[in-house]
């Protein structure tokens, strides 16, 4: 075999992912390793979605519910981890199985991406560029960004500050793009034979399960815990969950709080948009087309024969 055999079970959020990837685990006698930039903090569990032990089916699952709110942690930060973690659940003879909906960590892993190696920092830059974007906001950083490195900036949204001023501090420190430096990460073989898998609802399907998804956070205590996470101010790199962000006009006494939920549920299907334009552009990935007719236990069936499929071609 040229190299460790890794599944990955990706999609946007609601799809049913962490669903899949448990049963896979449980019926191939493998583990699950979390690819969620949100799930890695403590607490917080209705609006990650962290699965909870029923969901888990009895499976172990890592990279959950690690890393204090407070604490950064960047893509190079998950990528060391996780395949710390696939070497250690291969070196047991079980099988390792990513899942998530964070694109930029599946790809970096998959592909054996390595980040910001000339990179640098520049904390001095990087407190400039935050004051400007409070001031003018984020997507006028991107706009910058997009100046220098156009690839950069269009996978990035105007919300994600701490990606957009990283790209703009390595461009100001190294002269050369984060564009390029990924390109040259590039370089080393992916030590992974790779086998992609996604649940492809149509767009209406999918935003219904959305909608769903949120009524059900709303049920289960969401507002509470968005009350006791801004009770604290601390939590710079957390705060980007969608969420939390949402409810605050609510919370503040500014808005009632149906349209908070209401805009909850716009975000999230933007953010699934979004999700879904970074997974369509890999033509890897096995997509089982699902609507409200298709059973999970026939989803599980096309999941395993591909899986089976890519066992027999490497």
């Amino acid at each position: 075999m040229a190299g460790q055999f890794l599944i990955t079970v990706c999609g946007p959020t609601a799809s049913g992912k962490t669903a899949l990837a448990a049963r896979l685990a449980l019926d191939l006698d493998g583990e699950v390793i979390s690819a969620d930039s949100m799930q890695v903090y403590k607490g917080y569990g209705i609006a990650t979605a962290k699965p909870d032990k029923e969901e888990m089916l009895g499976v172990p699952h890592h990279l959950i519910g690690f890393l204090d709110p407070r604490e950064k942690f960047s893509v190079a930060d998950y990528v060391m981890l996780a395949k710390e973690k696939i070497a250690d659940i291969a070196a047991r003879g079980r099988q390792p199985i990513l899942c998530g909906g964070t694109g930029l960590y599946i790809d970096s892993v998959n592909n054996n991406i390595t980040f910001d190696a000339d990179g640098g920092s520049d904390p001095k830059y990087r407190e400039e560029l935050r004051a400007i974007a409070e001031e003018r906001g984020g997507q006028y950083l991107l706009d910058m960004l997009n100046n220098v490195d156009t690839d950069c900036a269009k996978r990035l949204h105007p919300n994600n500050l701490s990606r957009i001023i990283r790209a703009l501090e390595v461009y100001k420190i190294s002269g050369r793009t984060m564009t390029e430096l990924q390109r040259e990460s590039r370089k080393a073989p992916s030590p992974y034979i790779k086998c992609y898998i996604m649940i492809d609802y149509d767009r209406e399907e999918l935003y219904r399960r959305i909608d769903s998804r949120v009524d059900d956070m709303v049920r289960r205590g969401l507002v509470d815990e968005a009350r006791e996470f801004f009770s604290h101010d601390d939590y710079p790199t957390a705060a980007q969950a969608i969420g939390y962000k949402e409810l605050k006009p609510y919370l503040d006494g500014e808005e009632p709080l149906a349209e908070c939920i209401d805009r909850l549920k716009r975000e999230t299907r933007r953010y699934a948009k979004r999700q879904l334009t970074w997974f369509n552009r890999n033509e890897k990935i096995y997509k089982i087309h699902a609507d409200r007719t298709v059973d999970f236990e026939e989803i599980l069936i096309k999941a395993k024969n591909y899986i089976k499929t890519c066992r027999n071609s490497d």
